[in-house]
């Protein structure tokens, strides 16, 4: 039996199913626009913790250990953790897992990795190799900037085009079985890269790779933006959003339903965060607390998640590189 659709398109017969979710985010996340839909507030940046970088770790577990408290689960009914994050060698999945002794695939997407983590643990289960995975990724504001760009004590100047890296991790529970919502397709990304360089405009690198994966999904299944409640992309901003619209009108394309999770985790205007939010917790917070919740309640029930990624790393950059970028595309349905 063929399980894709079209050149690109997975099919899952078997509908994953999400039955536990659960989302951890910083404080200036929970004073934006989602506030009342997080799981979990953290006080101060450190978590309890000593660095950053471990609690961006402690981000990861806690969300990992809700969703599957959430669930009605036990760590030991978890087959496999398929996740990732932002920093060197995905070092806040690694610490976590070391801990929490789950079975471990690490990935890496950059902010795509939420997106790669469901379809990576939806073939896992549609393949029959087990019964639950654990579906996760997080980032850390002051981890992120240490590491990409300068340190927080540095007191850089951010430019309008600038996203706020997301301090937040969301996890969900995958599982052959139950009430849903139900992964059913997805489509996995190319690297596109659109020639930019400039490490402060993440949306417009990204927004060419979230309009081809975007195009070749509808086409596979032959389908229109209409005929879903809501697509929501992670994370362009709000720049990269309206990028990405123009690049879907000139393929005469119109998706008057687009939703970004940049743009809806901050009040730019009041918290000073530019052009919006941006890193690998932001698409997972938003999915994970937002989106699952309003499709638990039935105030959507069929969108598109497409989390895109910028694959730089700090050494590209200063090498002179440009910033390739990927998207990768689920479709979840009640």
């Amino acid at each position: 039996m063929t399980k894709t659709i079209g050149k690109r398109t997975l099919i899952f017969p078997s509908r994953p199913s999400v039955n536990g979710f659960y989302s951890v985010v910083g404080e200036k996340e929970a004073q934006g626009p989602l506030k009342d839909w997080f799981d979990l507030t953290i006080g101060e940046g450190h978590f309890g913790e000593d660095s950053w970088e471990k609690a961006e770790s402690k981000l990861i577990e806690t969300a990992t250990m809700g969703a599957i408290e959430q669930s009605k689960l036990s760590l030991t009914d978890i087959n496999c953790f398929f996740g990732g994050d932002l920093l060197n060698q995905c070092i806040s999945a690694n610490y976590a897992l070391r801990s929490l002794q789950i079975p471990f695939l690490g990935l890496y997407g950059a902010c795509s990795t939420m997106a790669e983590s469901l379809i990576a643990g939806s073939v896992f289960l549609d393949g029959e190799f087990g019964k639950n995975v654990i579906c996760s990724t997080s980032s850390h504001f002051c981890s992120a900037e240490r590491q990409f760009r300068f340190p927080l004590e540095y007191g850089g100047q951010r430019p309008p085009t600038a996203q706020w890296t997301v301090t937040g991790s969301g996890a969900c529970v995958l599982s052959k079985t139950g009430e849903g919502p139900y992964i059913t397709h997805a489509t996995i990304g190319k690297v596109i890269d659109a020639g930019i360089t400039d490490l402060n405009n993440m949306g417009a690198a990204m927004a060419p790779a979230a309009c081809h994966t975007l195009c070749a999904f509808l086409e596979d299944t032959n389908t229109t933006p209409q005929d879903y409640d809501k697509i929501f992309t992670g994370d362009l901003g709000s720049i990269g959003k309206d990028l990405l619209r123009q690049l879907l009108s000139d393929n005469a394309i119109t998706a008057e339903n687009l939703e970004d999770c940049g743009d809806l985790i901050f009040d730019s205007e009041t918290q000073d965060t530019h052009a919006g939010g941006s890193g690998c917790g932001c698409s997972a917070s938003v999915l994970n607390s937002y989106i699952l919740k309003q499709m638990k309640q039935k105030k959507l029930k069929k969108i598109l998640f497409m989390a895109t990624g910028a694959l730089m790393s700090p050494t590209s950059s200063l090498q002179g590189e440009s910033i390739p970028a990927i998207a990768h595309l689920v479709q979840i349905e009640i």
